[in-house]
């Protein structure tokens, strides 16, 4: 059985799925809320019994997305106020998960180096969401 591909999110829909997002103070079982900047997380951290799929960012019909980054406020890839620009890498290479425990929506992608392979997550904070 064939399982359809995740829907296709724009920063649109991101913000209002971000904005639907009231995760807990309290500390989760899924460990991701420290995860405000770009975080490492190997598959055996990975909580995927609490992860949702709930979408993608991923155009399916760009074959390779553009690797340019985007930050017009001189921040860093790995800098917590780091605008989530859907357009620009890394964020056009993200599936969206929420945890089913918190509801906190994440981001995560795989960064493909010349001798490993690093899953990364970051929160979505609707606020640094842009166009």
């Amino acid at each position: 059985m064939n399982t359809p591909p995740p829907p296709l999110l724009d920063a649109v829909a991101l913000r209002q799925l971000a904005q639907a997002s009231t995760p807990s103070a309290a500390i989760c079982p899924c460990r991701l809320q420290a995860a405000t900047a770009w975080e490492s997380v190997t598959e055996e951290r990975w909580p995927q019994a609490l992860m949702q799929p709930v979408g993608t960012l991923r155009d399916p019909d760009l074959h390779e997305p553009t690797f340019e980054e985007w930050h017009p406020a001189s921040t860093r890839y790995d800098s917590p106020d780091a605008p989530i620009s859907v357009k620009h890498f890394p964020y056009n290479r993200c599936n969206v998960y929420r945890c089913t425990s918190c509801t906190r929506l994440v981001l995560r992608y795989t960064e493909f180096g010349g001798y490993y392979i690093d899953h990364r997550v970051r929160v979505v904070d609707g606020a640094l969401i842009t166009d």
